[in-house]
């Protein structure tokens, strides 16, 4: 805690006082252009990785990046993803999956996770990646979870609409930890690096 502590101190003293115009915009009107949804993975961090400012990325985590279908009935997951686009306005969703995936390699590798049942319950929703394994589409697990996580963002009503309306785009992406490269996936999983 301490090295939050300290951390906060920082913020306080050297980031806050440089953007306190941005803050103050901010606190009166909060329109992010992008519903950035990543890995809980605290080697990702969607703001570093972006370049992006405080206010221009509304951010869900989780496990693995998962995204589960729609299902009626209260859904964390959900709410943001609704939140997002009909309050907020978002123009983009992107998923992005990374490297060295806690979730995707205890899939691959069919590990044991008896003794952490919530974490094998909520690793059924990529049950749509192994699906796609399957069928030989893709060439990695977490490209394999990053189209099926964009699958079950598209069973989302208020998705399906924005998508119809041609308010939304969808974009697939993939982190890699040791190069910091991001590859844009294509509907087949083949990657496109962003930037060079």
């Amino acid at each position: 805690m301490r090295d939050l502590a300290q951390g906060v101190a920082r913020f306080q003293r050297d980031v806050f006082p440089a953007k306190e115009e941005l803050f103050t915009q901010l606190a009166a009107h909060h329109a992010p252009h992008t519903l950035f949804i990543s890995c809980s993975d605290a080697r990702v961090v969607p703001e570093l990785i972006t370049g992006s400012e405080p206010g221009e990325l509304f951010v869900i985590r989780t496990a693995g990046n998962l995204v589960p279908a729609y299902a009626p009935g209260a859904d964390g997951v959900a709410a943001s993803i609704e939140y997002a686009l009909a309050a907020l306005g978002v123009r983009s969703i992107v998923i992005c999956g990374h490297s060295a995936c806690g979730a995707m390699t205890a899939l691959a590798q069919d590990h044991d996770l008896s003794a952490a049942p919530a974490v094998a319950d909520w690793l059924r929703h990529a049950d749509g990646s192994r699906a796609r394994a399957g069928r030989g589409g893709v060439d990695t697990p977490v490209r394999q979870n990053v189209l099926a996580q964009l699958a079950n963002l598209a069973t989302h009503p208020s998705v399906a609409r924005a998508l119809a309306q041609k308010k939304v785009t969808l974009h697939g992406w993939v982190f890699d930890i040791p190069t910091g490269r991001v590859e844009a996936l294509d509907v087949t999983g083949t990657g496109t690096a962003l930037a060079a």
